[in-house]
């Protein structure tokens, strides 16, 4: 288990500004009670933050062909058809899984293949559980075709809570099952579009973890 970089100067700020304010709270005020109970609420805070940080080290041991594998930890929120209008163009199936304040909240790409397609569109904060959240709310499309020749699309969503979204892929850029696509701050959603002859391989409610559990299979 390790600190995701995105989380480290956060961590460091944080520990400098709950320092601070336990300092004079131990100095300043009546023995034990009242700096105690700060104190332990200071560290409450600190554990959540680190929580939302942590990067364990994966490696996908499953067959790569054809296979698609879950881009984040988190619960199955959806599976539909819809219209994916931005890289596809065209009708797919939407598979999203939403991240609890609890899950690890690095990305991971779905498949191996190249990246073909990166935007970043500014939008608001609805909650990630909104179907319209995939369409207002801030967030990143990659577009990815497969060493196979599909196509699909991955977009990072934000939520009410999370609000920055770090995309690390780039056009032409190697997607690999085991590298990171991106991480979002705080969490949210992903939603990945694939080709309508996928074999889905996951139920509602679900839970999967990114770059661990195998989600579709494409056709051939």
């Amino acid at each position: 288990m390790k600190i995701h970089r995105e989380g480290t100067n956060i961590l460091i700020l944080l520990f400098i500004v709950l320092a601070a304010l336990n300092a004079p709270v131990w100095l300043f005020m009546p023995p034990y009670t009242i700096p105690g109970v700060f104190s332990a609420i200071s560290i409450v805070v600190y554990l959540f933050v680190f929580n939302f940080f942590r990067c364990p080290k994966r490696k996908y041991r499953g067959p790569r062909k054809n296979m698609v594998v879950s881009s984040v930890d988190g619960r199955v929120v959806a599976i539909e058809r819809v219209f994916e209008p931005e890289y596809l163009k065209s009708e797919a199936i939407m598979l999203s899984v939403f991240m609890s304040p609890l899950n690890v909240h690095a990305n991971w790409y779905p498949v191996d293949g190249t990246v073909e397609y990166v935007r970043h569109h500014r939008g608001r904060f609805l909650s990630a559980y909104l179907p319209k959240s995939s369409t207002e709310n801030e967030r990143s499309t990659i577009g990815i075709v497969t060493n196979g020749g599909a196509r699909l699309t991955a977009r990072q969503i934000a939520g009410a809570m999370a609000r920055r979204i770090v995309t690390y892929a780039r056009k032409g850029h190697e997607a690999n099952i085991d590298g990171h696509l991106g991480f979002i701050k705080f969490g949210s959603r992903v939603d990945l579009y694939l080709p309508l002859d996928s074999e889905i391989l996951v139920e509602m409610k679900q839970n999967v973890k990114g770059g661990i559990t195998p989600v579709a299979r494409l056709k051939s």
